[in-house]
């Protein structure tokens, strides 16, 4: 059975994924899905607190607080699902006229490249996470540890790194299939 996403052709390198690859996408879907539901929940805390602040004077205390930690961890719950579903910018003005071949091949170095990205900014965050938590830092409304938001973004980073290897592999794997007439 082929997982097929959104905006997702016939030509699409989705349909090329293995076991692996589509246990990742469920997961990268499930993590942009997570991410999605927190963006929703700060959306509201956001009314409800521009609500309150300007009829009652009364907005949600931390608000700001809770927006930037949550925003953090949502954002980083989404690079994984876009780059595995080729959702990423990409100028292809170079490339317009380019084989499919040359194509793929281009596509697995920046994949490559999105994967040591994603590696190194999971190990920076970790990092900087144990360092906060070291430090004992909190947020200055709430007294929240920050540390934990820091945390929560290791997942979406990790996923990511894990999505740009793979994608290294399917592409290099599309770059060595004949070519197909066009339509």
């Amino acid at each position: 059975m082929q997982t097929s996403t959104t905006g997702a052709g016939p030509h699409s390198p989705v349909h090329s994924f293995g076991k692996f690859g589509r246990g990742l996408l469920a997961a990268t879907q499930l993590s942009a899905l997570f991410g999605g539901v927190v963006f929703l929940a700060i959306v509201v805390m956001s009314i409800v607190s521009i609500v309150g602040r300007k009829l009652w004077a009364m907005p949600v205390p931390g608000d700001v607080e809770m927006l930037q930690m949550g925003a953090a961890f949502a954002s980083a719950s989404f690079f994984a699902y876009c780059h595995l579903n080729g959702g990423d910018v990409k100028v292809d003005f170079f490339t317009a006229k380019a084989r499919a071949a040359t194509v793929h091949r281009l596509d697995a170095l920046g994949s490559l490249l999105v994967g040591v990205f994603g590696s190194l900014i999971t190990w920076r965050a970790t990092v900087g996470a144990l360092s906060i938590r070291e430090a004992g830092e909190t947020s200055l409304i709430l007294g929240w540890p920050v540390w934990i938001a820091q945390i929560l973004m290791m997942p979406g980073f990790l996923l990511l790194a894990l999505s740009g290897f793979y994608m290294v592999g399917v592409h290099l794997r599309l770059s060595t299939q004949p070519q197909q007439a066009s339509a």
